[in-house]
């Protein structure tokens, strides 16, 4: 009886964990359709680059619109967001929301967020149903994309 108790636990543990989608910051754009499923939203495709970049947006129920910027290998070398709502920055950041929450942890100033570490540029704003944000990794940008294209 113990044993099923522990075996249901874990499984509720498991259920309870929200998983990480890899189409997050440099992460492969193949599996967007993952984070559509996630956060319950729609997906758009924008090709705002031309051939240096492809934007898949995704709008989750609450508003929030999510852009991920596509290298042409897949690689996801940007991500922005904007809406009434702040996005699971987990998910958005993938492998770099330790160094985001590391980077936060030294902050004292009060206002809007900026990093900018070399692996690492995020900006973060807003007020109660209007945020806004981008991140990127800088070494990640493909040629002739400059970080103002992330927004």
């Amino acid at each position: 009886m113990l044993q099923v108790a522990r075996i249901s636990g874990v499984a509720l543990l498991m259920l309870a964990v929200p998983l990480t989608a890899s189409a997050a910051l440099g992460g492969d754009a193949a599996s967007v359709q993952a984070d559509q499923q996630q956060l319950h939203g729609t997906l758009r495709l924008a090709v705002r680059g031309g051939e240096r970049f492809v934007v898949h947006e995704l709008q989750a129920p609450s508003g929030t619109v999510i852009r991920q910027y596509a290298a042409p290998n897949g690689i996801v070398f940007g991500v922005a967001w904007e809406g009434p709502s702040m996005p699971d920055l987990r998910q958005v950041l993938g492998g770099y929301f330790q160094q985001y929450v590391d980077a936060a942890k030294s902050r004292r100033a009060r206002g809007p967020l900026v990093i900018q570490q070399p692996g690492l540029v995020m900006r973060s704003g807003g007020h109660m149903r209007a945020f806004h944000g981008q991140a990127y990794d800088p070494r990640m940008l493909p040629e002739g994309v400059g970080p103002e294209e992330i927004r």
